[in-house]
């Protein structure tokens, strides 16, 4: 197929609407000159301009100092029995009731949690466990990184929460013969 040219009328207005065209991306850096602005006298009301370091594309950032890793993985404190809790930890103590949240999206597991929960404080248990497995591990096939294990990761939070939150005393990983990384031990307060 062959393409015609522009006729006269089209030319001209064609040039017209690319005299106000404004480019869509700004010129490399390396190319672009930045105005030299000078800077405004200093008045008596207007407050110093603190500069900011420019950062371009492949610099490194500053290093700011973060917490320190042992903070972020220290185990929660005990508020427990320390006696009972060593027990519990060394898988001594056998959980009164289980649920095992395993092939349940989120949406269903935590209205099941919540159920589990006040039903087995209201019923006097104390040491109940909530299995969550680790997540399924696959193949990671874009940019965003996947988080596997979404109810392993939830769970310790809802159960931090309302409604749950005044009736839990510990939440803690399970021993290895009750599912390990996979399960949580809740240890629940005394009913009132």
């Amino acid at each position: 197929m062959r393409r015609r040219g522009l006729r006269p009328d089209e030319a001209e207005l064609w040039q017209a609407v690319a005299r106000t065209a404004r480019p869509l991306h700004a010129p490399p850096l390396h190319r672009r000159e930045e105005p030299k602005a000078e800077p405004p006298p200093p008045g008596p009301d207007v407050p110093p301009r603190s500069e900011l370091n420019r950062f371009r594309v492949g610099e490194h950032g500053a290093a700011r100092p973060g917490p320190d890793l042992s903070e972020r993985t220290s185990p929660a404190p005990v508020l427990m029995d320390a006696k009972h809790h060593a027990r519990m930890i060394r898988g001594k103590l056998t959980p009164e009731a289980r649920l095992d949240l395993h092939g349940m999206t989120v949406a269903e597991a935590h209205p099941e949690l919540i159920r589990f929960i006040l039903n087995s404080w209201s019923s006097g248990l104390r040491l109940v466990l909530v299995i969550t497995g680790k997540g399924r591990q696959g193949p990671d096939h874009g940019p965003i990184p996947m988080r596997y294990g979404v109810l392993r990761h939830q769970v310790p939070h809802w159960l931090r929460l309302p409604p749950l939150g005044p009736c839990m005393l510990q939440v803690t990983e399970a021993h290895l013969k009750h599912g390990g990384a996979g399960a949580f031990y809740v240890y629940l307060r005394r009913g009132r």
